[in-house]
């Protein structure tokens, strides 16, 4: 029987449908997707849309329900009419206290949406307060409902993917260790691992454009009111000594391409070169205007291909991969321009390459900002005492303005890094 999902890649609302199809074993073909053909398919004209041999069924909930009920043996939608209402219950609960302040938080952060301060601020109260709750929950229990994943894991996950990925820092999961254990484990399950790829935990939180960082909290004083003793023996031990001075804070040493850029300006304006290729009538006029301002003695132009195509399975998965690339890619955003596609198909291989305009003559403060580039091999393409030849020029053109096809392979994703 044939099983075709309609959703934009990455969409954290398919992920619950085909985790579900991995545990219960059914293949699900995930199409291109076109919104043009929403409306035709589905009465809402909304994404996720699960074509079957009997109909449409349209919702995400609705759609990872079917899938889990399809086979009763794994115990997806519950063992129990008391279990399946409490999965259902989960799954209610992801949708109203877990998704609207997690996508409030982080689809700024992804370019989907404008920041907005008061937003934010609410945001990650709304979802500190959700993840207050699954946390006391979760104190004595692996799973959610049962002794097994169920859909009630696989929907309060996927909902959670995104932000604990790119947003959640160190800092705010800390008093909710009951649910990272809980999502941890659940992340590495291969079921999960063959839709949403590697799931690494925030380190440092991603922040909109245009968003300041958040401030540090300083040491906390005591409270207005304290002991009077205490305060009384304080000032009369001032009077008696001066206070050692503090010492002066350490100085965060200057990233090397801001240091690059005041020893060695390059009239290459990277700002002005991504509106070009933002606001150019056409990728011929871009192309124009960018090899006319390249400079190869303060730039330099790199091919990456990753080395470990034979793992991307599946569309969903490498389009996160790629993804996660570029948001942890966001420490070098003002000195670097790139495009990375997805090419070939499930049926063969999905291949993951691109083409990076860095600053200077080196790859090495990439992989520094970026661990994940060690997973990939650079080729130099131009830079210094290496001019551009008219091969190197199409080859650029070719990764940085191809919609369709790219070195004789279908384009399944193209992602700009700017």
């Amino acid at each position: 029987m044939t099983y075709t999902l309609h959703a934009p890649a990455g969409s954290f609302r398919a992920f619950k449908a085909l985790i579900a199809a991995e545990y219960n074993s059914i293949p699900v073909t995930v199409a291109d997707f076109n919104p043009s053909t929403l409306a035709a398919l589905s009465p809402t004209s909304k994404a996720p849309i699960l074509e079957t041999p009997q109909g449409v069924i349209f919702e995400s909930n609705a759609i990872a329900r079917y899938l889990a009920k399809m086979r009763r043996d794994t115990g997806l939608a519950g063992e129990t009419l008391f279990e399946e209402a409490a999965v259902d219950s989960w799954m209610d609960f992801a949708a109203n206290e877990v998704e609207l302040p997690a996508c409030v938080w982080f689809y700024p952060a992804a370019g989907y949406m404008p920041f907005n301060e008061a937003a934010y601020a609410k945001a990650k109260a709304d979802l500190g307060t959700a993840l207050a709750t699954l946390n006391n929950y979760l104190l004595d229990k692996t799973y959610l409902v049962g002794h097994r994943v169920t859909l009630a894991d696989i929907a309060v996950v996927s909902a959670l993917v995104y932000p604990l990925k790119l947003v959640c820092d160190k800092d705010y999961l800390k008093p909710f260790g009951n649910v990272v254990r809980w999502f941890t484990t659940c992340v590495n399950q291969p079921q999960f691992k063959a839709v949403i790829g590697e799931c690494p935990l925030c380190k440092k939180e991603l922040l909109a454009q245009g968003q300041s960082a958040p401030a540090a909290e300083g040491k906390k004083g005591k409270a207005k009111g304290g002991d009077k003793k205490e305060g009384a023996a304080k000032e009369k031990k001032e009077k008696v000594e001066e206070a050692a001075p503090e010492p002066a804070p350490e100085k965060k040493a200057e990233h090397p391409y801001k240091i690059m850029d005041k020893e060695a300006p390059s009239p290459f304006i990277m700002d002005a070169w991504k509106k070009t290729y933002s606001n150019a009538a056409t990728y011929d006029d871009a192309m124009k205007a960018f090899w006319e301002t390249f400079d190869a003695e303060g730039w330099s132009l790199w091919h990456m291909g990753y080395n470990y195509n034979e793992e991307n399975k599946r569309i969903f998965m490498t389009a996160n991969a790629v993804g996660g690339y570029q948001q942890r890619t966001d420490e070098i955003r003002k000195w670097a321009f790139g495009v990375m596609d997805v090419t070939g198909s499930e049926d063969t291989t999905l291949k993951i390459s691109g083409v990076w305009l860095l600053r200077g003559d080196t790859v090495e403060h990439m992989i520094a900002a970026n661990d994940d580039a060690n997973w990939y091999t650079w080729t130099k393409l131009a830079g210094k005492d290496m001019p551009p030849t008219d091969e190197v020029k199409a080859k650029v053109a070719a990764y940085w303005c191809s919609e369709e096809e790219l070195e004789g392979e279908k384009i399944q994703v193209s992602t700009v890094f700017k």
